[in-house]
């Protein structure tokens, strides 16, 4: 499937070595390089860990095609409606090669 659909909309990028980040597809290349505007990063914390979840905001972020592991639309009003920093959970860990 091409990305082309997902061009100027909000995507969750879920990387190999499990970061999760959420932004606005500027671009991409055919080697899935891709590019980001008003990206931010969450990052979920376990339910043992006293921190609240934090989003970290990169701004635009361009990401390396080996580093994708999923790229998906987001829904952008269950997303609007989420206090991100209550979330918590389990880590999604890495990909081998």
């Amino acid at each position: 499937m091409s990305l082309n659909a997902y061009v100027g909309k909000k995507v969750c990028i879920i990387t190999t070595d499990g970061r999760n980040l959420v932004g606005n597809l500027a671009s991409y290349d055919n080697t899935t390089n891709l590019v980001l505007s008003g990206t931010i990063e969450r990052v979920i914390r376990s339910v043992e860990d006293g921190e609240p979840s934090a989003e970290i905001p990169h701004g635009l972020y361009i990401i390396r095609g080996e580093n994708v592991c999923l790229v998906g639309l987001v829904d952008e009003a269950l997303d609007a409606s989420i206090n991100w920093t209550e979330v918590k959970g389990a880590p999604i860990g890495t990909t081998k090669h």
